[in-house]
């Protein structure tokens, strides 16, 4: 449990970093405002649509009296929407990434300048970066849904459906959203995409210290866009940590300093 402390504490200094750095907030809260936008309109489709696909998926329950075909379509209606929201915690990360690519790699090199000087660069082009990026999005998307469908499944047993799958649901989204977050500066060291799940898994604890309060967090659309740039900032911090690398004594603008020790105060 000591390792969550330390995943918690990471996402507390990245919000710290960009509240510092006002600059960085702002910049950073772009690319989630315009996803943002685009989310809400899925959401606000399913609203309206949800009942017809219920009714459509269970034609046998047509003939069903009161309060069965209500309460079978009533779960399932519940289901749909968790099922979405579930996706949706995960996928807004992968799609905010993608949109604002330029954005949080500035964001997360300015990080490492502050805490070590120095921002390694992965000497790839943009489209070569967004297309590593969007391939290895998918990549999570697809164990994501494994795991999604599963989970959907448990949901129709009695009592654990609606108390322990939904706690394992947000463990699995917050695993892989500390994946997602962490990989914009894992990505720039040259790590593959097995390598960063080999690493959050040694980490596992550390990974859902992280991931899971930030899902919680982002089941509030706009709580995501404002936390957005300090995950980033707090997931560059946490992959120095998993890449074996420590803060030099000195930083990049004066200003880092504080954070460096608070960082390596956390992970002794």
């Amino acid at each position: 449990m000591r390792d969550f402390g330390v995943g918690f504490g990471y996402l507390l200094q990245g919000q710290k970093w960009v509240g510092r750095h006002g600059r960085w907030f702002g910049f950073g809260l772009l690319p989630g405002l315009v996803t943002l936008v685009l989310y809400v309109g899925a959401f606000v489709g399913l609203f309206y649509g949800v009942d017809d696909l219920t009714a459509w998926a269970t034609p046998f329950a047509d003939d069903w009296g009161s309060p069965w075909q209500g309460l079978l379509r009533g779960t399932l209606d519940f289901l749909v929407y968790a099922l979405g929201l579930f996706l949706a915690v995960i996928t807004f990360t992968a799609v905010t990434l993608l949109v604002g690519q330029p954005f949080y790699e500035s964001l997360s090199e300015a990080v490492d300048r502050t805490e070590g000087g120095e921002a390694p660069e992965s000497g790839l082009s943009l489209w070569r970066e967004l297309w590593i990026s969007a391939r290895d999005s998918l990549r999570v998307l697809v164990r994501v849904a494994f795991y999604g469908i599963l989970l959907f499944a448990a949901g129709f047993v009695p009592v654990v459906g609606q108390t322990v799958v939904p706690a394992i649901g947000f463990c699995v989204s917050g695993f892989f959203l500390a994946e997602e977050l962490t990989a914009v500066a894992l990505q720039r060291r040259g790590v593959e995409f097995k390598e960063r799940l080999g690493l959050l898994r040694g980490r596992r604890m550390a990974a859902l210290g992280f991931g899971v309060p930030l899902t919680l967090a982002f089941l509030i659309p706009f709580v995501a866009v404002l936390l957005m740039p300090g995950a980033v900032a707090g997931a560059t911090l946490m992959a120095r940590d998993l890449n074996g690398e420590t803060a030099a004594d000195g930083d990049g603008d004066g200003e880092g300093s504080g954070e460096t020790n608070g960082v390596a105060h956390l992970s002794a």
